[in-house]
C-alpha cells in the first residue's frame, strides 16, 4: 500500500489549504484514514480521522477549522484546513489503519507553512 500526499504549501494567516492523500494497493473495507502532524522538535500527533462506515475525530486544537472528508471509491482522504493560523505549521502526514488485517502506513509528508 502507497500514500501519496499533495496540497501543502505556504498560506498566509486566516487562509486555507486542502491536503489529499490517495491510497493505492489493497486496502480492506473497514479502516481509518487520517492526517498527523509534527512541528519542528516537537512530536507527531493526530489531526484529524475518519473511520468507515462511522464518524470523525479532531485534535481540539483544529475543531471548527479543519474539516476530514474521505471518498471511499477512490482510496482517498482530503483534509480542509481554513482559519489557518502559524502554529498550524508542520509537516502534514497522511496515514491509513487497516483494522482488519492490523496494518498502519504513511504518507511522505507535505509541509505546510503558514506565515506572512
Amino acid at each position: 500500500v502507497q500514500l501519496q500526499a499533495s496540497g501543502g504549501g505556504l498560506v498566509q494567516p486566516g487562509g486555507s489549504l486542502r491536503l489529499s492523500c490517495a491510497a493505492s494497493g489493497s486496502i480492506s473495507s473497514i479502516n481509518v484514514m487520517g492526517w498527523y502532524r509534527q512541528a519542528p522538535g516537537k512530536q507527531r500527533d493526530m489531526v484529524a480521522n475518519i473511520i468507515s462506515n462511522s464518524g470523525t475525530n479532531y485534535a481540539d486544537s483544529v475543531k471548527g477549522r479543519f474539516t476530514i472528508s474521505r471518498d471511499s471509491a477512490k482510496n482517498t482522504v482530503y483534509l480542509q484546513m481554513n482559519s489557518l493560523k502559524p502554529e498550524d505549521t508542520a509537516v502534514y502526514y497522511c496515514n491509513v489503519k487497516d483494522l482488519r488485517v492490523g496494518a498502519q502506513y504513511w504518507g511522505q509528508g507535505t509541509l505546510v507553512t503558514v506565515s506572512s
